[in-house]
Parts: structure tokens; sequence; C-alpha cells
């Protein structure tokens, strides 16, 4: 007996699609005139942090796009729908901005052995864009910081748009060190330390992107851990094939094949134990084979296919 068992509970509410649209906009325009000056003024410090909103930018589009996509309903052909487009869209992200962070860590090597001397002149012009972009990331974090509470994916935008209005007031910091001192050298340094921290946040975003490509178990489970939970269920005796995967960038999936020589449970079981993964792992889509023996590989042994045969049936969405 088995069960195929969904929770969707990671739907972002309808009223912060207006909040992402607004994020979104606000963030596509300071990138532009951020990018703009620093090409203008010849500044690492306004290109790198150009380059670092505009990661942020499509950080907010993921989220956004995931929201979405768990709306979407599966068809014949694609039967898990387009959820797994997040993680997609992730690796290539981040593979795009390693290559960019790269490149720029390299032009700023060449700056800081040959400095530019009139860098010092635009320091003003850099602590004005940066200063906007103080304004431009908290309004952002604002419009996410009462739903971050109570949404995981929310919460992410909120926190990466408030660490980039800390990005940013260093960037107007070194602006003004460049004004009052004359610092030429510390527009490039200040460009290797953003993109250092870019790298480190895309770093982990590629790894963990590029694992969940591969069907790797989420950073965030514990397989043992669900293991030890099923095992303890009232009577199963064994845990076998437990498969535990990312649909999306949101949503986990498990399959495992329950032993219960006593009998298999009914589906008010099937449901507590789905309720269960649900509560204690944020597993959303639970599928559990249920039999009185273990699986035996080869589908041809007529023994385990009298004994062991699966009858499925599914509950229904809370």
């Amino acid at each position: 007996m088995g069960t195929d068992h969904h929770h969707d509970h990671h739907h972002a509410p309808a009223e912060f699609n207006r909040a992402f649209a607004i994020g979104i906009a606000l963030n596509l325009v300071f990138v532009g005139v951020e990018a703009f000056y620093g090409w203008k003024i010849n500044s690492l410090a306004l290109l790198a942090d150009a380059g670092h909103n505009l990661s942020d930018v499509a950080g907010l589009v993921l989220a956004w796009g995931a929201a979405l996509a768990s709306k979407l309903r599966p068809n014949q052909r694609h039967t898990y729908g387009w959820q797994r487009g997040t993680i997609l869209a992730a690796f290539g992200n981040a593979l795009l901005l390693l290559v960019a962070m790269g490149a720029l860590m390299w032009e700023a090597m060449g700056r800081l052995i040959s400095p530019d001397p009139s860098a010092s002149a635009e320091g003003a012009t850099i602590m004005v864009v940066a200063g906007i972009g103080i304004v431009v990331n908290t309004i952002t974090a604002l419009l996410f910081m009462r739903a971050g509470k109570s949404d995981l994916n929310i919460r992410g935008a909120f926190l990466h748009m408030a660490a980039d209005a800390l990005v940013s007031a260093g960037v107007v910091v070194a602006g003004a060190l460049t004004l009052w001192m004359g610092w030429a050298w510390l527009d490039p340094v200040t460009s290797l330390l953003i993109a250092a921290v870019i790298l480190v946040g895309t770093w982990n975003l590629f790894r963990q992107s590029l694992h969940l490509l591969f069907d790797g178990v989420p950073d965030s489970i514990d397989p043992q851990a669900v293991h030890d939970c099923l095992a303890t269920q009232s009577g199963v005796s064994q845990v076998s094939d437990l498969h535990i995967w990312a649909m999306s960038t949101q949503k986990i999936a498990l399959t495992a094949h329950l032993v219960m020589p006593e009998g298999v449970g009914d589906d008010a079981f099937l449901e507590n134990v789905s309720a269960l993964l649900h509560d204690r792992f944020d597993i959303d889509h639970v599928t559990l084979q249920m039999g009185k023996t273990p699986m035996i590989s080869g589908c041809g042994n007529a023994i385990n296919a009298c004994l062991d045969t699966p009858v499925i049936g599914k509950l229904p969405a809370h």
C-alpha cells in the first residue's frame, strides 16, 4: 500500500506580488544609475556595487518566480510542473556572477598595481550614488519585513536587501576617505572587498544549486534523522529505499518503503506520518510504499510480487 501526499504551504501571499514588483523596479533603476556613474567616473567600487545589486534583483526575481511557479499545475508531460526551473535559474545566475566577479577582481588588481590618481576627485559622486543605494535597499527590505517573519522565502529576500544596504554603506565610507585623504588605491581595494563578499555568497549558491540539480539531499535535511523518524513509527520494523530530493528551491520530496510485518498502516497512519514529516522536516511531497516484507531487487521475483504488491492511493491535499 502506498500514498502520495502533498503539503502546499509555500505560496507567497498575493499582496506581496506588489512588493516584489516594486522592489525589483526600484533596484533595476538604481543598478542602471550606479553602473552609469561607475562607468562615467571610472569607479570600480560603484561598478562592483552595481553588480552586487544586480545579483539582488536576480534573487528577488527567483523568489517571486518560485512563488508563482508553485501555483502552476503539473501536466502529463511535466508531472512535477516547472518548479525545478528555480534551481536551474539559481545555478545559471551563480555561474554568471562567479565569472563577472572574477573579471572584476582581476581589473581591481591591475588598478592596485597602476593606481589612477584622478579617482580621488570623484569621491563625492561615489558617496552620493552609494547613498541612494542605501535608501533603495532599505525601502526594499522594509517591503518584506512583516512577511519575512512567517515566510522563509520572503525572509530571504528581506535579509538579502538589508545586507546590501550595509554594503552600500561601505562604498560611502570609501568615497569619503577617497575625497578627504586622496587615497586613489582605496577604490580598487573596496572593489576587491565587495567582490569577495559577493563571491562567498555566490559560491554557496553555486554549490547548493549544483547539489540540488543532481538530486542531492537539501542541506536543511538530515537523512539519518528522517530515517529514524520513520523507523520509530508504530508497526514499522524497517525503512528502505529512502530518497529525499528538492523539487524546487522551496519544495522537498520524499519516497520510502516501510516494512510492517504485522499489517500495513491505514489512511490515518499515512496522514499522520506525512504531517509529521512536513512539520518536523518541512517535506512537502511524501510518497510511501508499505509492505509486510522487505523489497527484493528484481521485479520478476514471484514471491516478492505476491507478498509485497503495492496498492497506490492518494490522500486529499490540505
